[in-house]
């Protein structure tokens, strides 16, 4: 990737002016970097019937970093001109100050593309897109007469980043996104009870749009719906939990994937801080955050960095051996960047940021784990969640899960919500199951300042 067969957009700027402006704004710096982007998005939302919402945004600047230890001078602007440019190059300047570092190497070199750069708004016509959302919310009722209000989303976007270094070295990513959601409500004697499903990735449209994709899609969420309809009240109290594939994986991301990025663990803030190399999980417990899987939504050719992404271990057999890293906060710590630095838009400095974390497959029977649970629930579907990344306690909502008694799935309880910390919950984990499942879709987490799309997985544990 190192000469890039083609430039995202074309800036008008004239290459050696800009090259000359960026090595004045990190001349006696240790990093530093050009970051351009571009960004179109759409989405349609289907509400009750009606079309409520229909919004098209487009957007691009550029953001200018110069980076001397611990301190970032940064400046954008949505205006890309030498003009613009030359006034970051002073603001970022101001945080080298007399400069004295050691500019570090730019990333290596790659070709890897995990996706294909082409635009998801473009593969189907306005109305046509309106006429699918329509024929959604007509199937989903069809499919159960007690339905009774259906909502879905259909959304896609389209990034284009380009990185320029100050020894010249230009790095390019186009990163498309698209994602269907779909919610149902069900009524019955009165009450009212919700179900939900969502897909998505760095793809285009087509596939969502295809019968064989939402179709399934519309059955589970009815079907989530039509459980939480006959659910109980679940129980108070300390009971064990087995989580089941796929959506708990969430826990894994908020528990513990916020507490091992990497200027957490450096500023000391995190629960997992000073234990690299200890044993925080059970024994059979590895996790990994992976930005190089095809299409999967957490993934990038390259970082905001232009560092690669990679395939990081966590936690290895239950022992810390790594940290999510950008590159300052590499440099800070004395390690390699592992392709983690992400940020918002052009607007906000790179920070450390999961791609796709998932937990591997044991060796453990999935209903063999539930059979050994005497007393508990078995949490199938999670909604929202938040940690306290210093603590580690979290807070995560079920969205399906049963009671389970002497290893016998019983009813469905409803307004389950699992409370703990991240650090217990890992020298917990008893069984791990061997039916690794990825989530069909994912979802967007916010640090401040920094919101980032992310992906997760894991097997019943």
């Amino acid at each position: 990737m190192t000469d890039a067969p083609f430039r995202p957009f074309d800036t008008h700027l004239d290459e050696a002016v800009t090259l000359a402006t960026l090595r004045a704004a990190t001349d006696g710096a240790d990093d530093g970097e050009l970051f351009l982007e571009r960004r179109r998005a759409e989405s349609i939302v289907l509400d009750d019937g009606r079309i409520r919402q229909a919004t098209y945004d487009a957007s691009q600047g550029f953001g200018l970093r110069a980076v001397r230890g611990e301190v970032a001078g940064y400046a954008h602007s949505t205006e890309i001109t030498e003009t613009a440019l030359r006034r970051a190059s002073e603001t970022a300047r101001l945080a080298v100050g007399a400069g004295g570092g050691t500019l570090a190497d730019s990333p290596r070199g790659t070709n890897t593309r995990l996706y294909r750069p082409d635009d998801p708004m473009a593969d189907a016509a306005f109305p046509v897109k309106i006429e699918l959302l329509r024929e959604i919310d007509a199937y989903a009722r069809d499919l159960d007469r007690r339905v009774v209000q259906v909502s879905a989303t259909l959304s896609a976007s389209l990034q284009e980043v380009e990185i320029l270094r100050p020894d010249g070295l230009r790095l390019t990513d186009v990163r498309p996104m698209a994602r269907l959601n779909v919610s149902v409500m069900l009524e019955e004697d009165g009450r009212r009870e919700q179900g939900g499903m969502g897909q998505g990735g760095r793809h285009g449209l087509a596939q969502l749009m295809d019968a064989q994709t939402w179709k399934p899609m519309i059955a589970e969420a009815v079907r989530i719906a039509q459980v939480n309809l006959g659910a109980v009240d679940a129980p108070a109290g300390v009971m064990d939990v087995v989580l089941g594939p796929g959506w708990p994986g969430i826990l894994l991301h908020e528990a513990i994937g916020h507490g091992l990025e990497g200027d957490f663990n450096r500023k000391e803030t995190s629960a997992f801080a000073g234990l690299m190399g200890q044993q925080i999980a059970s024994r059979g417990v590895t996790v990994l955050d992976d930005g190089t899987i095809p299409d999967r939504r957490g993934s990038i050719s390259v970082d905001d960095e232009g560092t690669p992404s990679a395939r990081n271990v966590l936690i290895e057999d239950g022992v810390l051996v790594g940290y999510m890293q950008d590159r300052q906060n590499a440099r800070l710590m004395g390690v390699a960047p592992t392709g983690n630095g992400r940020r918002e838009s052009f607007a906000h400095i790179p920070m450390p940021r999961m791609t796709n974390t998932y937990m591997l497959a044991g060796k453990d029977d999935p209903a063999g784990i539930v059979a050994s649970l005497k007393d508990g629930i078995y949490a199938v579907g999670f909604g929202g969640g938040q940690v306290d990344i210093t603590s580690g306690k979290f807070v995560f909502s079920c969205t399906e899960a049963y009671r389970v008694r002497n290893g016998i799935l019983g009813e469905a309880v409803k307004g389950a919500t699992l409370i703990g910390d991240g650090a217990t919950a890992l020298k917990g984990i008893r069984a791990i199951g061997n039916d690794l499942s990825w989530t069909p879709a994912s979802a967007t987490a916010a640090r401040p300042g920094n919101g980032c799309p992310w992906a997760w997985a894991s097997p019943p544990f």
